[in-house]
């Protein structure tokens, strides 16, 4: 793993496959790590693609700036990474809230993009300012580990996390190991966001991938999304949660790669 120093920040980084090939840019969850893609890696590179996953502000290994953050921000790190990478174009995929910064990349600067893929995400979210609260207020009384097990919950289905009992304890790692200032200033720019929008200008070719058993971002918000943008795809991937990608890695890996394959022609 490697880090740079960008946007006034510190970013984790890293980099598999060949250099010379076209990269697929991968983007995190909130609370979630550069791992939670470790079953998309190597197929990806398999397939001929090289793969750039990182960390965001205040997760990982990623360096915490001062909260509240914005979606902008957030969205500035993804191109001053690729910037700093020497990376034109890349095929990004985003999970979550990885997901609202692929939205923003589509809407204002689809220049940089091969192509887009949306995950698990939403371009509204419904949850309350109080629910919100609750969760911050847990996290700042009792620290992280007081929202895992409820986060797990919505991220895996039973017998997900029965099947993949390791993966999930790594996951419930890095929820544990995401920075406070980090949470709260992520969950500002989720909290402000509304690309309900916005997301109707995207252009570019997008897959969009969903959970049937999805609480947080359900199928109803992919299927918004899928409305708003005309040259997409929408994908419903059975007996999955939030990280369909762990949960259904072969069905997901299936469909993703087929798509890019398609996007070369």
């Amino acid at each position: 793993m490697m880090q740079a120093e960008i946007n006034k920040t510190v970013l984790n980084y890293q980099l598999d496959g060949p250099s010379k090939a076209d990269t697929v840019m991968l983007s995190n969850s909130l609370m979630s790590d550069l791992g939670m893609w470790k079953y998309q890696v190597p197929p990806l590179v398999e397939a001929g693609y090289r793969v750039l996953r990182y960390d965001n502000r205040g997760h990982g290994k990623s360096a915490a700036s001062p909260a509240p953050y914005t979606l902008e921000l957030l969205t500035a790190d993804a191109l001053a990474l690729m910037d700093h990478l020497g990376l034109e174009k890349v095929h990004f995929c985003g999970l979550s809230l990885g997901g609202m910064v692929g939205q923003m990349l589509g809407a204002f600067h689809d220049g940089r993009l091969l192509s887009l893929t949306l995950c698990a995400t939403a371009s509204f979210m419904t949850i309350t300012e109080a629910e919100w609260d609750e969760r911050t207020q847990a996290a700042r009384t009792y620290g992280m580990d007081a929202l895992a097990d409820a986060v797990l919950d919505r991220w895996f289905t039973k017998a997900g996390q029965q099947r993949l009992a390791q993966d999930v304890a790594q996951v419930r790692k890095s929820i544990v190991e995401t920075s406070f200032e980090g949470l709260t200033g992520c969950v500002a720019a989720i909290r402000s966001m509304d690309l309900r929008e916005a997301i109707s200008r995207i252009s570019i070719e997008t897959l969009i991938m969903v959970g049937t058993e999805d609480e947080g971002t359900p199928v109803s918000a992919s299927e918004f999304i899928h409305e708003r943008i005309a040259t997409s795809s929408l994908t419903v991937i059975p007996d999955a949660a939030h990280l369909l990608n762990m949960e259904r890695s072969e069905m997901f890996n299936e469909r993703f790669i087929s798509f890019l394959q398609k996007t070369k022609l």
